[in-house]
Order: structure tokens, then sequence, then C-alpha cells
């Protein structure tokens, strides 16, 4: 695999866990420094910078709504999009590394 396709890899992946670990945490908002530790204990190699980076990305993509911007440490939440994501009843965008389902 070219190093590019690592680095992108690795990214849509991270996206993906921040998916995962939002659903895990609904119907409430999940703190950055909880989302950080779950990647990170999942092997995860991230900053919280690039945490912030991906989670303003899937923001973007209208998959997850961010709370505390102006605050110390963010917290955020899927949008009805975000679950449609995670639950497989949308196609997920580009730049979410979702696997597929299995049958």
């Amino acid at each position: 695999m070219h190093e590019v396709d690592i680095v992108r890899a690795h990214r849509e992946e991270t996206r993906w866990r921040i998916l995962r670990c939002l659903d895990a945490g609904r119907p409430v908002a999940v703190g950055e420094t909880v989302i950080y530790r779950a990647l990170h204990d999942a092997a995860l190699d991230l900053t919280p910078a690039t945490l912030r980076r991906e989670l303003d990305y899937l923001r973007d993509k209208g998959l997850v709504q961010l709370h505390h911007e102006d605050a110390p440490v963010w917290a955020a939440e899927l949008t009805h999009l975000g679950v449609d994501v995670v639950e497989y009843t949308v196609d997920a965008p580009p730049g979410i590394g979702r696997p597929k389902k299995w049958a």
C-alpha cells in the first residue's frame, strides 16, 4: 500500500471510530477526553489536535454536532444522519472508513 493511502486509511478509520464512540454515548454528548482515551486505547495514534480536526470534519459532513467549542473541552453527539450512518441505514459518505456490514 502506498504511504499516502496508509495515512488516508488511518484518518478514515479514526473518523469511523469517533462515530462509534458517539453512538455508544447516545443520547448524551460525549466529551473529547473520553473519545480521545477510547481511540488511544484502541491503538489509534492521534493527538488532541488531530481529534479536534476530525470532529470538525465530521461536523462539516453533518454527522456530528459539537458543543462547548469556546470551552477548553469540547463535547460531541451524533446527528440523525450520523446515527443512520452508524446503523448502516444510509451509505457512508466519502471519507468515513466504515467497514462492510456483516450479512
